[in-house]
């Protein structure tokens, strides 16, 4: 580490005292943020809420060291709780924290073989239609928490929401959220009302998590089983990382380390494998939180994992008794502010197919539940749209020269494989002039196939007795040709 590198990385720490103090408390928001959620899809991976609670705490302290995005909060939840599932019904869990070891594993090699580059390939609409998803999704999430219960359970998430909404006009020396939580347990426990608590939500640690390896046969059999679910908790856990990642960039206008981001990640989920827990990844939802109520430093991240494990072996009796309308509120707010309201305006003011992509994205996330697939689909989407795009700006204009019978074939723009089979489509094959001049002065050849197919119309025009000559190669265009088809540029037979 680089001297400037190592004042950068302190500074991410201990900034100044008041940065600090913003972050244990934004940091301990975020823990009791996780809760709710890391229970649920501790649920839907098939296992038992401690497992996901305890892959939270190790993430939390690991990626707090080694992440490359400071203020960002990791935990064990989202798509890739989605994609084990079956791993644990049919293999149970001991295979689940060996895919979960090997995951981070790939991870690592990931982060090391720079791939975070992929990200790059995301566009804007596509990372607005992310982020306007998962806002659904964590509001949609509160929903079961609200149906089926009593009247006190809605007086209670309404006074949540005006301890947060209001409280920061008094002040913002400690955050809202962590006042709505104070003050709505204090009011379930003096006046017992009929609330489901975080004690409904399910079984919480009654220890520290201990280090094991995973109990499976180390042979040929056991690789074969996990690696397809360790690729896919590599995968779909960088994909939201980064994702969250270039979120936190965007509000705080700063820049991360993605590479970083990867290994840092991939370390945090082999530790937490070894430590009997779960694969985890960004959690834009606590994220968010975190930023809006002041975090903005490694602290952020680390408090909320400590804290984490502070909160549910210690005082654990008193967080089972924190009302489940209290977390409904806070995940609301989190929601709302997560959504970009201006992503509405941005469907009549910007070009129609960026807000089709945006639509897309949303559409496939909330109807999958799946964060990944939706990002997926929204860059095929506009890798598609793009490419017709670039497509229809290339245009070829034919002359004739009577005295020297003469065609010449002028081409203007991109000439890859989306827009060679166009490209050679504008040729007349059966031209009856005694010479052809291709004049790619204002055109550019980006692949083999654009390559192929000047080749395939100069090689039939030839064959018609037509002599063809390639004027305006770029250079670039030009070592492409002579590396591909260097018959092109050769002289006609005399």
């Amino acid at each position: 580490m680089t001297t400037d590198s190592f004042a950068r990385y302190r500074a991410e720490w201990f900034e100044n005292v008041g940065g600090a103090r913003r972050d244990i408390l934004a940091g301990m928001v975020g823990t009791f943020a996780l809760i709710p959620e890391v229970i649920a899809f501790s649920f839907v991976a098939g296992v038992d809420p401690e497992v996901g609670l305890f892959a939270s705490f190790v993430i939390g302290i690991v990626i707090a060291f080694a992440g490359g995005r400071p203020a960002m909060i990791s935990g064990a939840a989202g798509s890739v709780a989605l994609v084990v599932g079956a791993l644990v019904h049919a293999h149970g869990l001991q295979y689940l924290l060996a895919a979960t070891v090997l995951g981070g594993a790939l991870q690592i090699l990931f982060g090391l073989l720079r791939l975070d580059v992929l990200l790059r390939f995301v566009s804007r609409s596509v990372r607005t239609g992310f982020v306007n998803a998962l806002a659904i999704l964590i509001f949609s999430a509160q929903v079961p928490q609200m149906l089926g219960v009593t009247w006190h359970t809605y007086a209670l998430i309404a006074l949540g929401l005006a301890i947060i909404y209001l409280a920061p006009r008094v002040s913002r020396a400690i955050p809202s959220p962590l006042i709505c939580i104070v003050v709505l347990t204090a009011v379930s426990m003096a006046f017992p009302l009929p609330v489901h608590t975080v004690s409904d939500l399910g079984r919480l640690p009654a220890s520290l998590p201990v280090f094991a390896w995973p109990q499976v046969p180390l042979d040929w059999q056991t690789l074969r089983i996990v690696a397809p679910y360790s690729l896919a908790i590599a995968a779909v856990g960088l994909l939201e990382s980064m994702m969250t990642a270039s979120v936190v960039d965007d509000l705080t206008e700063t820049t991360s380390s993605k590479a970083r981001e990867c290994t840092g990640l991939g370390f945090a989920n082999m530790a937490a494998g070894l430590f009997g827990g779960i694969a985890g990844c960004g959690m834009i939802g606590q994220t968010v939180g975190n930023v809006r109520y002041g975090g903005r430093g490694r602290l952020s991240t680390l408090v909320a994992g400590v804290f984490l494990l502070v909160v549910l072996v210690p005082l654990r009796p008193w967080v089972e008794q924190v009302p489940v309308a209290a977390l409904v509120a806070i995940m609301i707010m989190v929601s709302v502010s997560t959504f970009s309201w201006g992503s509405l305006g941005d469907l009549v003011r910007h070009p129609k197919v960026s807000g089709a992509v945006m639509l897309a994205t949303v559409a496939v996330t909330v109807t999958t539940h799946d964060l990944s697939a939706g990002v997926m689909v929204g860059v095929l989407l506009s890798g598609v749209f793009f490419a017709f795009k670039v497509t229809r700006m290339m245009d070829v204009a034919v002359s004739h020269d009577a005295e020297a019978d003469t065609r010449t074939y002028t081409v203007s723009g991109q000439i890859f494989f989306a827009s060679a089979d166009i490209f050679a489509d504008r040729f007349d094959l059966r031209d009856t002039a005694r010479q052809v001049r291709i004049d790619l002065t204002a055109a550019h050849l980006w692949d083999v196939t654009a390559v192929g197919a000047l080749e395939t119309v100069v090689d039939k025009l030839r064959r018609h007795g037509i002599e063809v000559e390639i004027v305006g190669l770029n250079e670039a265009s030009a070592i492409l040709v002579d590396r591909h088809a260097p018959l092109v540029r050769a002289p006609a037979p005399v």
